[in-house]
């Protein structure tokens, strides 16, 4: 049960939760938007914030500027590929689209959907797969209507203009992730091409980034 404190001065008699009062001005400004904006990463809490932070106070001057360089050149030395949506250098390679899809010795019959840039390193890491990617960008939030920021209209556009017999759609076994599943077969029902999902070795609920490549060669070999 709060504790709550009133106002001396407040004439409408409102009363406020100590604990919240003293949880909102625990931190100083410059720690609390820090802590706000690591909030924001993917799977981090307030908490987990918190420690990154208190963590940047304790580095020293020169491994502060270091990090900050680092992100700076980040926006500039790494662009999306046009082709595949994954991120890449283009100071090596032909600079106009990744390795990957400027690689002619590669399956140009094969497409895999996958839904985040990790994804296609995990896969990678197997040495199984010799075809394309496609990072879709996400999947279904079953809290939100968010199917507008899936790039399934590139998608579309990338199989028009390749050469694809089949599409793997290699997501994970989520309930997000089969809901998305649902939505790309229906969209590329109308192609004809084969369109086939990752084996079952994959646990139910399992993120694909953090399938071993054994496990995950295993699911790229027994897909339907």
């Amino acid at each position: 049960m709060p504790i709550y404190e009133s106002y001396a001065n407040d004439t409408n008699h409102s009363y406020v939760p100590i604990r919240s009062r003293l949880f909102a001005y625990m931190y100083p400004k410059s720690i609390q938007k820090l802590i706000n904006l690591f909030s924001k990463f993917p799977t981090v809490g307030p908490r987990t914030a918190t420690r990154f932070v208190f963590y940047l106070i304790k580095l020293s001057p020169e491994e502060i500027k270091e990090l900050s360089f680092s992100i700076d050149a980040l926006k500039d030395s790494i662009k999306i590929c046009p082709s595949c949506f994954d991120t890449f250098d283009p100071s090596t390679g032909s600079g106009q689209v990744c390795d990957i899809c400027s690689d002619n010795g590669r399956n140009k019959e094969l497409l895999c959907v996958i839904e985040k840039e990790s994804d296609l390193t995990t896969i990678e890491k197997t040495k199984t797969y010799k075809g394309f990617y496609f990072v879709l960008g996400g999947t279904i939030s079953l809290k939100k209507k968010n199917d507008k920021n899936l790039r399934i209209e590139e998608l579309k556009q990338k199989i028009e203009k390749g050469d694809f017999k089949e599409v793997i759609i290699a997501l994970s076994p989520t309930t997000e992730g089969e809901a998305t599943m649902l939505l790309v077969k229906r969209s590329l029902a109308s192609y004809n091409i084969s369109i086939t999902r990752l084996g079952r070795g994959l646990p139910v609920g399992g993120e694909l980034e953090y399938a071993d490549p054994d496990t995950l060669e295993s699911a790229l070999n027994s897909r339907s």
